[in-house]
């Protein structure tokens, strides 16, 4: 196999600066490197990734190599890897396969680089190397000593095959940890989605209206920004308990179909397929922007866009006007993919902190149980989780109580009542 395949090596140099950036503002995973450098967990074991390539990436890719992995790194999303941060890794002596601007071949292409490899542990966005090892790499994922995947819609899919009978080996759903989710997909997607927005439009959010769609922590983050950038949010869902979280937090909360007539802005955030399609597009006002904050680029269903337009222009980087019949202009940002990344740079480094020494801690736990875990979609172990908080709480400086052991007796005893 090749030992890489990037787009410019001469970018290596731009590459390294931003990953110190993002090194300065991840302290825990920092930390972690700092251990693991020395104890060496993952010594000898090849590792394969498949993530959005970025600074943060970078830094927890050099952390499992300090590990004593061998790593091979392909992107997740054929418009999210930063070429820069691609190059100085190869300098770093990693198997990179990525390069901003892929076609499906070339995606897959890269997956497949990775898995000739040989991984023994797996880090996933999205699912797709997990589940193309499965499809098509059957003897590899017996050898499989577990998989680690980062984001909603591949934890969707990794369930999805424990039900059906058809997970070959052990996964930990890094997404579903309280460090990650409360955080990464609340406050992160939140401010790297209105950051990509904004990048891509330069347009005022103020006064304006936001159709969020889904209130997941994705969902609950988008709204929660936009909000404070002044504008007035609407919220649609199809699940009834998070329907009412929303109106109970302040948005209004109607169906799509009504909520098309009047917004400015939509971003959809559900893991779902063609949440916004072409019963809604056809009723949108002229100048409406559409974004998806998503992983896969089906949320907004792009050939209804396609069929409905008479031509398609491109106005700025990654803004596609779609020019419907009667004159009305509906702009898709992103090509439909996720817009914090291929309209910004995704996720701040202090955010991804958390989430990628989760990703670190639970490659070293299951390397520590290997044999003992089944063929099932696990949580991350509590005491993987509290560390990482611990760890973040004193990197920020932060001190909190702790209960007295009387405390500790009263909270497991049954027998104290009134």
């Amino acid at each position: 196999m090749p030992e890489f395949k990037v787009a410019d090596l001469s970018l290596a140099d731009e590459g390294r600066r931003l990953v110190r950036w993002a090194e300065a503002h991840m302290p825990v995973l920092m930390k972690i490197r700092s251990r693991f450098s020395k104890e060496k967990p993952l010594e000898g074991l090849k590792v394969g990734c498949c993530l959005h390539v970025t600074k943060e990436t970078a830094v927890l890719v050099k952390t499992l190599a300090a590990a004593g992995a061998d790593v091979a790194l392909c992107g997740s999303n054929p418009l999210s890897t930063n070429d820069a941060v691609a190059a100085a890794l190869v300098e770093e002596g990693i198997r990179v396969f990525a390069w901003r601007g892929q076609s499906r071949d070339e995606y897959y292409w890269c997956i497949e680089q990775v898995i000739s490899h040989g991984p023994v542990l797996v880090h996933d966005d999205g699912a797709d190397l997990i589940t193309t090892i499965h499809d098509k790499h059957k003897g590899l994922a017996n050898r499989m000593i577990c998989g680690f995947e980062e984001t909603t819609t591949g934890v969707l899919r990794l369930k999805a095959m424990e039900r059906e009978g058809v997970l070959a080996f052990p996964i930990i759903a890094v997404n579903d940890a309280r460090t990650k989710r409360l955080f990464d997909n609340r406050y992160g997607t939140g401010q790297s989605v209105i950051d990509g927005l904004m990048r891509a439009t330069n347009v005022l959010l103020a006064g304006k209206t936001v159709v969020v769609c889904g209130y997941g922590w994705c969902g609950r983050g988008i709204a929660m920004r936009a909000r404070g950038m002044g504008a007035h949010v609407i919220v649609c869902e199809v699940d009834p308990v998070k329907a009412l979280e929303a109106v109970m937090d302040g948005y209004r909360v109607m169906p799509l179909a009504e909520a098309a007539r009047i917004g400015d802005i939509f971003i959809t955030a559900t893991g779902c397929e063609k949440v916004i399609r072409r019963e809604h597009m056809e009723l949108m006002k002229d100048g409406a922007i559409l974004a998806n904050a998503g992983h896969f680029n089906v949320e907004i269903w792009i050939p209804d866009l396609e069929e409905l337009a008479v031509r398609k222009e491109r106005v700025r980087p990654y803004v596609d006007a779609y020019v419907m019949p009667d004159g009305r202009k509906l702009y898709l940002l992103g090509e439909g993919r996720l817009v914090n990344l291929v309209c910004a740079d995704g996720h701040p480094p202090d955010v991804m902190d958390m989430s990628f020494a989760n990703q670190a801690l639970c490659a070293e736990y299951a390397v520590k149980h290997q044999g003992e875990l089944e063929p099932k979609v696990y949580l991350v172990p509590d005491e993987v989780d509290m560390a990482v908080a611990r760890l973040k709480l004193e990197a920020l400086g932060v001190e909190i109580d702790e209960l007295t052991p009387e405390q500790e007796a009263y909270l497991a005893s049954w027998k104290l009542g009134t």
